[in-house]
């Protein structure tokens, strides 16, 4: 389930004009530097604009390009996302942001090992997804450890093979 709701926000956050700023430090990006097309889909931004911190600028004109290339079903998928998104209370979108950045500071093999849980996870059939959430949901904190602690000693075990084709 934490896989899951990773890479969805992992997704959200490509698609998404909604990220917490940082500092901003850098060259700001000028509205009329914009192409049209970014301004239009930028449009409530625009008188703001200049009060926006640089890093903000940058990731709403990237979002805004990646938007212009999309194609119509993809823009309703990531629209859908989004509006989802602002649909969770703020203290859900706090965890989700959280575990993102969790999620973010891995090494490329633990995301690698994530992102390949999750698609196996995906594939199972719909009933066998459920009962794994059931279980995982009644477990005590205590259970959880012992079963990750469990999943690592097997993946440790585990012959390494340095071909996987």
């Amino acid at each position: 389930m934490k896989t899951k709701i990773i890479l969805a926000i992992a997704a959200l956050f490509a698609f998404s004009v909604a990220v917490a700023d940082d500092d901003g430090l850098g060259n700001p990006v000028a509205w009329d530097s914009l192409s049209e097309e970014q301004q239009q889909v930028l449009g409530r931004f625009e008188v703001d604009w200049s009060g926006l911190q640089v890093e903000r600028q940058e990731r709403l004109a990237s979002g805004a390009e990646r938007w212009i290339q999309m194609s119509p079903d993809q823009r309703r998928q990531a629209q859908g996302r989004f509006d989802r998104w602002r649909a969770l209370p703020d203290e859900r979108r706090d965890v989700i942001r959280d575990r993102y950045r969790t999620y973010r500071d891995l090494s490329s093999e633990e995301q690698r090992r994530i992102r390949e849980n999750y698609r196996r996870f995906n594939q199972l059939p719909p009933d066998r997804r459920q009962e794994l959430r059931d279980r995982l949901r009644h477990m005590t904190p205590e259970q959880r450890q012992r079963a990750r602690d469990r999943m690592i000693k097997q993946r440790a075990d585990r012959p390494k093979t340095t071909d996987r084709r």
